[in-house]
């Protein structure tokens, strides 16, 4: 009972219930130490009690020093239960102490983590404003653009015209000067189309990227889409610092059917993809770099190179994105796809790339896997379902 009353007044001390849980509690100890002492007494008494004369007189002799066993007896109940009590104490204080150090730890961690989130949210809306800047300059760029493809192809035709004229003329040096002009005129002119017909599809390709999705799925041609905007993101990455010679190498399936997707939200797909894998295989080339300088070694023989598929599997049709950069491991690998987590240094990822990729894959209908060996590649699968 003793043990059982302390060990309740401890928990009282732990929860500070300093109130009349921990009054009430008190008075049962106190309670329980006079019951312990009055039966020690009641004890000793029944020993004494006067049987003869003789009987009598050692039982007189021996009441005192009962007196100071009894006494004794319970201040040593006393003492331990106090002791106990003590320790009981102290090791909650401990405890406590202990969690409320661990706490301590967590609010800091939790603090340092709510510091790299906000200035993720900042980098990711300087992002929107940078966008949304570059889009108003493609806006811009697109109308002299436009001028310079029509005139040209304008040119084009009447360099046609002239050349029915001349072949109804007489033939002589004069006009055979004037043919091989001609003809150099429009090889430049169909060199300025083609390029600014290029350029012209880069451009749109931003405004509709920057613009974003209109929630209506379209009919488009997968292959033409990835090649676009596998394009686009190689040339953002050759503007950019830091800039890295990648090849490309593309096995896109030919007949595929066209695919009822989202295309301006698609788009993003591709890009982030290809992105990431630039950003991987430049770490890996920074990465090689620094050993070999340190070590005084050639350079091994690395080329980052891209492989981008496309193939039909029964119902489905699968896309892969494959980089041979430094690979990604086991422990990385399940929280890739988690808004806000990122491996790049600083303020350099957000951590929403792969998260938004991932959301708008599933928007329609499909999945993204990610395989990866260390220090080999790193390959994403996507399979969407076929038109229905």
């Amino acid at each position: 009972m003793y043990f059982t009353s302390i060990l309740d007044l401890t928990y009282c001390m732990e929860k500070r219930y300093y109130t009349d849980q921990l009054r009430q509690l008190t008075k049962r100890v106190f309670c329980l130490l006079v019951m312990g002492f009055c039966f020690f007494s009641s004890v000793i008494y029944a020993q004494v009690e006067p049987v003869s004369g003789l009987e009598n007189q050692s039982n007189e002799a021996m009441l005192p020093s009962m007196w100071w066993v009894s006494v004794i007896g319970l201040l040593l109940l006393v003492l331990l239960i106090f002791l106990l009590g003590w320790w009981l104490i102290v090791r909650e204080r401990e405890r406590t102490k202990q969690k409320e150090q661990q706490l301590l730890k967590d609010i800091d961690k939790a603090q340092e983590k709510l510091q790299v989130i906000q200035q993720q949210l900042i980098q990711q809306e300087k992002l929107a404003s940078l966008g949304q800047l570059a889009a108003g300059i493609a806006h811009e760029i697109k109308n002299p653009l436009n001028f310079v493809n029509n005139f040209s192809e304008l040119s084009l035709e009447y360099i046609e015209e002239i050349n029915e004229y001349l072949d109804k003329q007489k033939d002589d040096e004069v006009k055979a000067e004037i043919k091989i002009l001609l003809n150099d005129v429009s090889a430049n002119l169909t060199k300025i189309l083609q390029h600014g017909s290029r350029a012209d599809g880069i451009v749109r390709s931003m405004l509709m990227h920057s613009r974003g999705g209109k929630s209506i799925k379209e009919a488009v041609d997968l292959n033409e889409l990835i090649r676009e905007y596998v394009n686009l993101a190689f040339h953002g990455m050759r503007a950019n610092k830091n800039p890295i010679n990648v090849t490309i190498e593309y096995d896109l399936e030919d007949g595929m059917d066209k695919l009822l997707l989202y295309p301006e939200d698609f788009s993003r797909v591709i890009l982030n993809l290809c992105k990431n894998a630039f950003d991987a295989m430049r770490e890996k080339l920074d990465t090689i770099a620094k050993i070999d300088a340190s070590e005084g070694n050639r350079p091994p023989a690395y080329g980052p190179k891209l492989l981008v598929r496309s193939r039909e599997i029964k119902d489905k049709v699968q896309i892969q994105i494959e980089d041979n950069g430094p690979g990604i491991s086991e422990a990385i690998k399940d929280k890739l796809l988690m808004p806000f987590f990122t491996t790049k240094k600083g303020t350099e990822g957000t951590g929403l790339g792969l998260s938004i990729t991932n959301d708008i894959v599933k928007n329609h209908d499909g999945t993204l896997e990610v395989e990866s060996e260390i220090g080999e590649f790193t390959r994403f699968n996507i399979l969407l379902p076929k038109n229905t």
